[in-house]
């Protein structure tokens, strides 16, 4: 009997659990429901051009420009449109957005946004509020099951490569979930980097699970630094919404200098990619970079963006008459497991049964660069997709689930998985962040692989290993700065067309076209 198992708690996840109603499915969580979910820590809000003067067309053009010629332009056309739908949704789950004294929704300016389009709550708290409401009415859904504290750690084929299932680990045990469809909703990958905004969980596992399942992997090289985490030495580090910069603040040096308008004429609001290398730019030539948020938001802080305020207090900053120091954090991957418009994955051996939305997925919208506020819009427009293209089928019922004994033992101590976690992410931060260059990305990719191959090394480390050697051999294949992807052996930008990387045949060529994709098909890493 058919059945469907969705692998995430975060908002991906939920949305289509949600979507898929009345038809049962269950929804597997490593953690509490809305724990370790990025979605959660979202400040932002969800772009969507519902207001006065802006326009679908306007928020296309938005977000190709910030892609950086490598937008699939009708994938980002279909989410733009469906973006109001959407919404709708959002306001039926009891999702409390800022209105207006006349009642209309309230929307924000971000970066490189040419209107006022974010939909937002309480300022900073879009994604807590987005996450209590579905949460809320995932729990009053009987054909929802959620079991929380369970890993999702292999995807099972049938003989005919088709998904059966998963294996997931729980409290020691390891089980089997017999399932027709698996949606993989399992978030991004900035725990590979030593500075991140993700949280612990956030670590690639969907990427690895996938590619070792057949799917195929996409622009994995691009990886979003955001400008502006807060620099106080936490991990993860706290994040300082983008909309401040939104409502006026700016960056400037230790010295008061406003370095971003030497860099870009918009300054501030340049596409993240540019301000986040003018402020490593900044810091790493040693004049720090900090928001000063003191003229344009003052004493007006705490009511506005609650969740950055109480964080800069509990680090002895008070941002209405103090600088906030900053530092860029991986925060978001446009690359992911490679989808249709319906989540479906694609590839020669991609399985089929398999989905993927929100962060783990590529469905092209983002390019080389995610537009602000666009990845809380896509997880709830695919998410919406896949749920439809799944209810084509009929006769679902719960998956099957086996108890197939004691976990298998991980012979090293957590405290040395720790370290070489740790090791890893320093690797990636360093040679794979900000600024790559050849050299540095050829050692971690080594590295990477005699992690991935070591049998000694726990599960996690050598997923981990397997999916930070896949963004460095990406990232090391494309000889250009583009985007989140900027090297400095080759520092001139892109140009018309794109370069695509096609790893079957190891060619490069150029094309005209506007929507490529750098795809890295299944199959064993080389040293």
């Amino acid at each position: 009997m058919p059945s469907i198992l969705i692998i995430g708690g975060g908002l991906a996840g939920l949305f289509t659990a949600l979507k898929l109603a009345p038809l049962p499915c269950t929804v597997l969580t490593p953690l509490n429901l809305g724990e370790g979910a990025s979605s959660t820590w979202a400040q932002g809000g969800i772009a969507a051009a519902i207001g006065e003067g802006d326009s679908i067309e306007s928020h296309v053009a938005d977000t190709l420009v910030a892609g950086a010629g490598l937008c699939d332009e009708a994938m980002v056309r279909l989410m733009a449109s469906e973006a109001s739908d959407r919404i709708l949704d959002l306001l039926e789950y009891g999702v409390p957005f800022d209105r207006d004294l006349q009642g209309k929704l309230v929307q924000s300016r971000e970066a490189a946004h040419s209107a006022h389009r974010i939909v937002r709550v309480k300022g900073d708290m879009a994604g807590k509020a987005i996450m209590a409401a579905l949460i809320a009415a995932v729990r009053q859904t009987p054909s929802i099951r959620v079991i929380e504290d369970t890993e999702a750690t292999e995807l099972l084929k049938d003989a005919q490569g088709r998904i059966a299932g998963v294996r997931a680990e729980s409290k020691g045990r390891s089980l089997r979930f017999s399932a027709s469809d698996v949606v993989l909703a399992t978030g991004g990958a900035g725990q590979l980097f030593a500075v991140t905004t993700n949280p612990t969980e956030a670590w690639g596992s969907g990427l690895a699970m996938a590619y070792k399942a057949g799917a195929t992997l996409a622009n994995l090289e691009f990886v979003q630094f955001h400008p502006t985490a807060i620099d106080i030495g936490r991990d993860p580090a706290p994040l300082a919404t983008e909309a401040l910069r939104g409502e006026g603040a700016t960056l400037v040096d230790r010295t008061g200098h406003r370095f971003m308008l030497d860099i870009h004429r918009d300054a501030e609001l340049a596409p993240r990619d540019v301000v986040a290398r003018g402020v490593f730019s900044s810091i790493k030539a040693g004049k720090g970079a900090f928001l000063d948020c003191r003229a344009s938001i003052g004493r007006h802080f705490a009511d506005l963006f609650p969740t950055v305020h109480a964080t800069c207090l509990s680090a002895g900053i008070d941002p209405a008459v103090d600088l906030i120091p900053v530092a860029p954090a991986a925060h978001y991957h446009m690359g992911g497991i490679w989808t249709d418009a319906n989540g479906r994955a694609l590839g020669i051996l991609a399985p089929e049964g398999l989905y993927a939305v929100g962060e783990v997925a590529c469905t092209g919208v983002h390019g080389a660069n995610r537009l602000a506020s666009n990845s809380l819009l896509e997880a709830v427009v695919f998410a919406a997709r896949v749920a439809a293209d799944i209810r084509c089928g009929e006769g679902f019922a719960f998956p099957e689930v086996a108890d197939e004994g004691a976990a298998p033992d991980h012979t090293l101590p957590a405290e040395i998985e720790t370290l070489q976690v740790n090791a890893l992410r320093k690797a990636m931060q360093s040679e794979v962040g900000v600024l790559r260059q050849a050299e540095g990305m050829a050692r971690v990719y080594r590295d990477n692989f005699l992690f991935a191959l070591d049998k000694g090394a726990t599960r996690k480390v050598r997923d981990m290993a397997l999916v930070a050697g896949l963004v460095c051999h990406a990232a090391e294949a494309r000889h250009e700065s583009r985007g989140g992807h900027a090297r400095s052996d080759f520092p001139a930008l892109w140009r018309e067309g794109y370069w695509r990387f096609d790893a079957r045949g190891g060619t490069r060529q150029e094309s005209a076209a506007p929507n490529g994709f750098g795809p890295i098909p299944h199959g064993e890493l080389k040293p």
